[in-house]
């Protein structure tokens, strides 16, 4: 006979199916939320952006990313609340100034091509307002809700660092990784100490399962994969699980293709965020069987609409029988993508 805490353990799990399907059990209809879901497509989120004055702003007010965190929970009654935060919070804890030009993208300064770690002065302090959020947004979300909290893998955010902004093919990072792999290796270990303490605290102020974003894995040769994407990964992660024991954390290594099978065993991911160019078939065939999937519709789908996006609904709906899978995206929600998309796109999933 199940003792008082196993039922309510399994009880509430019936009340948050995505935190359920991320935690092994297939659910009727896949729970879903949109990577990006709290952004530029939503009328409510531009106002609040222009009326802050810009993203780090917005990002760094608790009251306000907690609003933006809100908004299409209350649009739309997603399964998943994904914390409104940035990647680029760790490296600005390290130490580097963190800027959002109009149009430019981030920018982070010093470069570390020409500094050093050493040179920086931490300010963790810098973080107190995420958490802050997050005590906001869980005192506010419905019960069925699942809080995500994230944070950016070692390698997608030590490219941020060395080159100073994004690039098309992370050249000087990848470079700096070959040329010199001790100091490299010290980089992302001294990003993925303070990601493990980052994403601790987001759970100990509320969230229920965490995901790791790698935007730039696909970049990388196959050796390169294994030292600057699966180590600090798995590192991540074997520590996370021995201070948040029971937390689900969805790994997301964009652009891995082929490689998402090694990922899947070399992270030991509870579950794999899959990107739009993955064939979901191909990957109900060669992950680990019983592992949760998550995605991969592709965005511009979704913004086309009609035809392109019905299509896709199907092929992927079908895609994954046996399997656990969250309904997402195989990258973020595009800033013109119709909100009616959107709700068509609810409507097929729940319908």
């Amino acid at each position: 006979m199940p003792t008082s805490t196993t039922t309510s353990s399994e009880s509430s799990l019936e009340k948050k199916p995505l935190l359920a399907a991320l935690r092994g059990k297939r659910q009727e209809r896949p729970p879903i939320w949109l990577m990006r879901q709290a952004g530029r497509y939503l009328p409510e989120y531009r106002a609040l952006r222009a009326e802050k004055g810009g993203f780090l702003a917005l990002a760094t007010d608790p009251v306000a990313a907690a609003e933006v965190t809100l908004q299409p929970i209350r649009r739309f009654g997603f399964d998943g609340a994904i914390l409104f935060s940035d990647i680029l919070m760790v490296p600005w804890a390290l130490g580097q100034d963190l800027s959002f030009g109009v149009g430019e993208g981030p920018r982070l300064a010093p470069r570390l091509l020409e500094s050093t770690l050493e040179s920086l002065e931490p300010r963790l302090d810098r973080l107190l307002p995420v958490y802050e959020t997050v005590r906001l947004v869980k005192a506010q979300l419905p019960k069925q809700v699942t809080f995500l909290g994230f944070a950016g893998s070692p390698w997608t955010v030590a490219t941020y660092m060395v080159a100073g902004q994004g690039s098309k093919d992370q050249a000087e990072t990848r470079k700096l990784a070959y040329a010199d792999p001790d100091r490299f290796g010290e980089l992302l270990y001294a990003i993925a100490e303070l990601t493990v303490d980052y994403l601790v605290g987001q759970v100990e102020a509320g969230v229920e399962a965490v995901q790791l974003f790698d935007s730039w894995a696909g970049s990388l040769s196959p050796a390169q994969f294994g030292f600057c994407v699966l180590e600090p990964n798995h590192w991540i992660i074997r520590e996370f699980r021995k201070r948040c024991p029971g937390v689900p954390v969805i790994g997301f290594p964009k652009g891995a293709g082929g490689k998402l099978p090694m990922y899947a065993e070399g992270t030991l991911a509870d579950a794999i965020g899959l990107d739009e160019t993955v064939d979901p078939r191909w990957a109900n065939e060669h992950l680990p069987a019983g592992l949760p999937v998550q995605g991969n519709l592709d965005p511009l789908a979704l913004e086309v609409g009609g035809e392109a996006l019905e299509y896709s609904l199907n092929r992927l709906m079908r895609a994954f029988p046996d399997r656990p899978h969250i309904f997402n995206l195989g990258h973020g929600i595009g800033q013109h993508t119709p909100i009616a998309h959107v709700e068509r796109l609810l409507a097929r999933v729940r319908g």
